[in-house]
């Protein structure tokens, strides 16, 4: 058996199917397409799963991938094992009703011992013990020796996940030798041990399980089957894990390098070398398909991978910024299979460089709130952290547990482990009812999945807003029936439509259908894509009966589709004008287009300023003033990438794509509707821009005639203003200039009346102090002041009090303001106001702290505040060495 490299694995297996007549398509984004039952595509049929439910037709029967994967579920042993990782590529070839089990079986073991020239002797197979197809295939027509073939229960050999389809498998596995079993005389495929390793699982869908455990037969039976990339490549190399594979172990070694430190010599940092070795894989692959960090969803898995590899590069003692460094590694080992990686290198790096920084703060901010819980546990003699507050250093702040366990360490100090793992399982139950039950989601049928594959839907509306077609399905309550009639909430499938259905981000026409004789209104609120290439036609009969089969006149709402169009067209011209304004690290992050305005979603990592966003928006009138003639045509994915047409993260593209062209100025690959020339949008206007997530930004926007709308309004906000103010609009800026300035001065003024007001009763509240275990306290309250005055008031009254604490309540707006102060000399007793400040709150329903010597809080409960300030000296006494 030859060693073979994992890039040349991966070429040989597509490059067999292809000759098997298998369509080689690329990788799927990890991002799912239109499937929320996933947060990151996990396997290599999971992009696929439409197409295996009937929901989308496939581009071939017949078709053969290399899917890039991530699996989150056990992170936490991700290093800590030489077996885990979270990112692998997975090899598969896949049958959408055309061959099955015989052809499947035949050309895994032509691959397996004729191109990859794995011994026979080393081969042992397993299969469902009651299908007994295929133990005769591979026994009588394979000529496989039935020692090496072993019948295994519903467990290990049978897919199915829910109801829906599924089926038998047949596993090949490899035999690594008798120095990885257990001894046993009857090892073999099944056993717990590490000598057989299982390397290409044959899914054969041939059934569809039903609600009552019944398995009927499916009427197009399917092949799904799946080999671990990185597996394979372990046996063609005789390694014992992948981070000894060729391509994997390049990276290590690079962080050997950068590490100072070699790999197999020290568990501690195999560890740490491992986790960041597995990690830059992923997050360099998420980055690429649009993922950003934040705190929900992918971007906190992109997140924590992120957090998880940088901290472990401190461990290892890397004090720089240094992952961002490792993605070129990461390109040179996959950049010719990912294209991606290569051009989005600069993108990828930005993303994790920006991540890394924002990290070392939470490490800063984490370590000095750490601090603070370590000194008040030694001020209150205990030597445990409590798992709330350790879980709270790292769900609000991200602060990893193992730092906070060794730094607790290094003080001589324990954690409750136990009620910190408590706090993680509520927030995994807490996670796991707001995501709810999704598994096999995408398997529930669309009712017109059931109709018959020859029925489709044609899109006809990119020329035209009328035509007639012909009713093909009607749904009515979820199911298919012949007719509806007024009243009756429907979705009809016509042959063909003029009704854009929502996608690309841009909303569904509206509209109605009627018959030759009128008498026949549906109102369509909304347009989507059906299964099988159908258009849903969403909406209410209004009068009349609708039947199938039934001719109607089908007609778009033209006023709504125009604004819809203005909108859409707009947003290709506001994406190029992003790109030559911020730079072109800039890509869409996704749109929506309705008839009121547009969102975009842009990859940004700081906010767009207002001079910047004046720029944009000149640029993109300007390109509508120059009258630009929009152009759309249908050509080959490559033709428009030479181009130079612009892709969006996150759309699947077939081998046929749409490209809009606006002059020379945007060129992009869309299927939406749009105007004929730029100046049809009229006018373009900003309305906003914010963050929406770590490194990406939103701009909200209208045009044409909601532009006109949004300046009368305006013009008459200003006149309003203008009235009240008793000025004219060309000096309305001076006026207000001058009325801020004057209101300032007064505010000044007040303040300054209010101190000596505060400051002629201090001596008298200093006659109020007592003694507390030798420690003076002032407490006292006041109403309606500022919290600058209440502050200064504080100060004065510590200053002449000269030692001990003051502290002091204000209630102005039905809310309490404490504020604690103590003298330097109090503090070496003992004395901690931001804890002082703590308690006192908590009694009035309130919180806050601060610093030894000057602490502040709120609180709501008005009625508490003389209880409050009355067990102060209690607080007190008990900080007092």
């Amino acid at each position: 058996m030859e060693k073979m490299g994992l890039n040349e694995i991966r070429s040989k297996f597509l490059d067999f199917f292809e000759s098997k007549g298998h369509y080689k398509k690329e990788s799927a984004s990890l991002v799912p397409h239109n499937d929320k039952s996933l947060l990151l595509i996990n396997s290599g049929m999971a992009p696929l799963k439409n197409y295996f439910a009937g929901l989308e037709v496939p581009p071939s029967k017949r078709m053969t991938t290399c899917q890039k994967c991530i699996r989150t579920g056990d992170i936490e042993n991700v290093g800590k094992t030489a077996r885990h990782g979270t990112f692998f590529e997975m090899l598969g070839n896949f049958s959408f009703g055309d061959y099955f089990k015989r052809e499947s079986i035949r050309w895994g073991w032509e691959f397996v011992t004729e191109h990859l020239h794995i011994p026979q002797e080393k081969i042992w197979v397993t299969v469902y013990e009651e299908d007994q197809d295929s133990y005769d295939l591979w026994v009588k027509e394979m000529n496989f020796p039935e020692e090496r073939l072993v019948r295994l229960g519903k467990d290990d050999n049978f897919w199915e996940i829910g109801l829906g389809p599924c089926g038998p498998c047949s596993e090949i596995h490899f035999d690594r030798g008798e120095e990885y079993g257990c001894g046993s005389p009857d090892c073999k495929p099944g056993c717990d041990c590490d000598r057989y390793l299982e390397f290409w699982n044959h899914v054969f869908t041939q059934f569809d399980r039903d609600e009552n455990g019944n398995y009927g037969q499916l009427e197009h039976k399917n092949i799904d089957t799946g080999m671990g990339l990185e597996r394979m490549a372990c046996i063609m190399q005789n390694v014992d894990t992948i981070f000894d594979v060729d391509t994997i172990r390049q990276i290590l070694s690079t962080v050997e390098s950068m590490a100072h430190v070699k790999y197999g010599e020290n568990d501690k940092t195999d560890v740490s070398i491992r986790i960041i070795t597995d990690h830059i894989r992923a997050v360099s692959f998420l980055v690429a398909d649009g993922v950003l960090p934040s705190n929900e969803g992918r971007g906190y898995v992109l997140r924590r991978l992120l957090r998880r590899a940088a901290r472990h590069g401190k461990l290892l003692g890397i004090k720089e910024n240094f992952l961002y460094k490792l993605v070129e590694e990461v390109i040179k080992v996959s950049g010719e299979a990912y294209p991606e990686l290569v051009e989005k290198e600069s993108y990828i790096k930005k993303v994790i460089r920006i991540e890394e920084e924002k990290f070392n703060e939470t490490i800063d901010q984490g370590t000095e709130i750490l601090a603070g819980y370590i000194e008040e546990l030694k001020n209150n003699k205990m030597n445990t952290l409590s798992g709330e507050n350790a879980f709270k250093l790292y769900d609000t702040y991200g602060f990893p547990i193992d730092l906070t366990k060794e730094i607790l360490e290094e003080e001589n100090l324990d954690l409750d482990e136990e009620s910190f793992n408590d706090e993680m399982n509520k927030q995994r139950e807490r996670a796991r009812n707001a995501r709810g039950n999704m598994e096999g989601e995408s398997w529930k049928e669309d009712p017109l999945s059931k109709l018959d594959s020859s029925i489709s839907s044609k899109f006809e509306g990119y020329e035209a807003l009328d035509t007639k077609s012909t009713v093909k399905a009607i749904v009515k309550d979820n199911e298919i029936v012949e007719t509806a009639c007024s009243g009756d909430k429907v979705i009809v499938v016509l042959e063909n439509t003029t009704f854009y259905p929502e996608g690309g981000g841009q909303a569904g026409d509206c509209g109605i259908l009627t018959n030759k004789s009128e008498n026949l209104v549906i109102e369509v609120i909304d347009t989507k894509k059906g299964a099988n290439n159908t258009i849903k036609h969403i909406g209410m009969v209004k009068s009349g009966i609708v039947n199938t089969n039934e001719e109607l006149t089908v007609l778009v709402n033209k006023e709504i589709r125009m604004a819809s169009a203005r909108n859409h067209s707009a947003t290709h011209l506001l994406h190029k004008a992003l790109k030559e304004v911020l730079g072109e690290h800039v890509n869409q992050a996704g749109s929506l287009v309705t008839q009121e305005r547009l969102r975009f979603d842009v990859t940004h990592f700081e906010a767009i300023s207002k001079d910047e966003l004046k720029v944009i928006e000149e640029k993109v009138n300007d390109a509508i003033l120059a009258s630009l003639d929009i152009n759309c045509e249908n050509m080959g994915i490559n033709e428009a990438k030479e181009k130079g047409a612009t892709a969006l993260f996150g759309e699947k593209y077939g081998n046929e794509v749409r490209v809009v062209s606006m002059g020379d100025y945007s060129i992009e690959l869309c299927g939406g509707t749009h105007l004929k020339n730029t100046s049809q949008i009229g006018m373009f206007k900003i309305l906003s821009e914010g963050g929406v997530a770590a490194g990406v930004r939103r701009i909200e926007a209208i045009t044409g005639k909601a532009v006109y709308e949004y300046l009368k309004e305006k013009d008459a906000v200003i006149s309003e203003v203008c009235t009240t103010l008793k000025t004219k609009e060309d000096n309305l800026t001076q006026r207000v200039q001058h009325l801020i300035e004057e209101n300032k001065n007064l505010s000044k003024e007040l303040h300054d009346v209010k101190t000596k007001m505060s400051l002629q009763s201090v001596d008298s509240i200093l006659d109020s102090k007592v003694e507390v275990n030798g420690v003076n306290l002032i407490t006292t309250k006041f109403e309606n002041m500022d919290m600058n005055t209440l502050r200064d008031t504080a100060d004065s009254l510590r200053d002449k009090l000269v030692s001990g604490v003051v502290v002091v309540a204000n209630i102005v707006d039905e809310k309490v303001n404490f504020v604690v102060t103590a003298t330097k000399d109090v503090l070496e007793k003992g004395i901690h106001s931001g804890n002082i400040v703590k308690e006192v709150a908590k009694i009035a329903g309130g919180k806050g702290g601060g610093r030894p010597n000057m602490a502040q809080a709120g609180a709501n409960d008005v009625s508490k505040v003389d209880e409050a300030l009355n067990y102060a000296s209690e607080v007190v006494k008990s900080q007092v060495k």
